[in-house]
């Protein structure tokens, strides 16, 4: 490809992974605002709830945002009453998450939101894309497909 050529955005996959990325966001996000939920405390309430995280530093790792806006994030969530957080045993400065009756009944009433999500994608792909796709996606990452911190 000459570099002399214009760059065509529409022809970009940067563009294309945006566009794809937004409509899903989009389409989740106005859903779970209806749960009073955010995109960023729908990841944290299932970091905690279905992948049994209890530390800050794990949630933020597997959530992909930094410490500071997970501290923010859960600070609010506490005061919504979806976690509760306490004091570790040993050391008083760590701090353990977790669920609360709310944030367990906010997980059942948005979890059908995410997976109708994921199947207005899915059925847009032929048998076997979706997993190609994410394969491709993962290698896109790199590094092994940890996520970014971009939340």
């Amino acid at each position: 490809m000459s570099t002399d050529a214009p760059y065509r955005l529409h022809q970009s996959l940067g563009y294309h992974l945006s566009i794809a990325a937004r409509l899903q966001e989009r389409r989740l996000d106005e859903q779970l605002r209806t749960l009073g939920l955010t995109r960023t405390t729908w990841c944290i309430l299932l970091a905690v709830g279905n992948e049994g995280l209890s530390q800050p530093s794990d949630i933020a790792e597997f959530v992909g945002i930094d410490r500071t806006a997970t501290s923010r994030a859960l600070r609010h969530m506490e005061d919504d009453g979806l976690l509760a957080r306490s004091s570790g045993t040993e050391d008083k400065r760590t701090r353990r998450v977790e669920l609360t009756d709310k944030g367990s009944r906010a997980i059942r009433k948005a979890t059908p939101f995410a997976r109708e999500n994921a199947q207005i994608m899915g059925a847009q792909l032929a048998p076997g894309e979706e997993d190609e796709l994410k394969r491709l996606l993962t290698k896109l990452q790199g590094d092994a497909g940890l996520p970014l911190k971009t939340l």
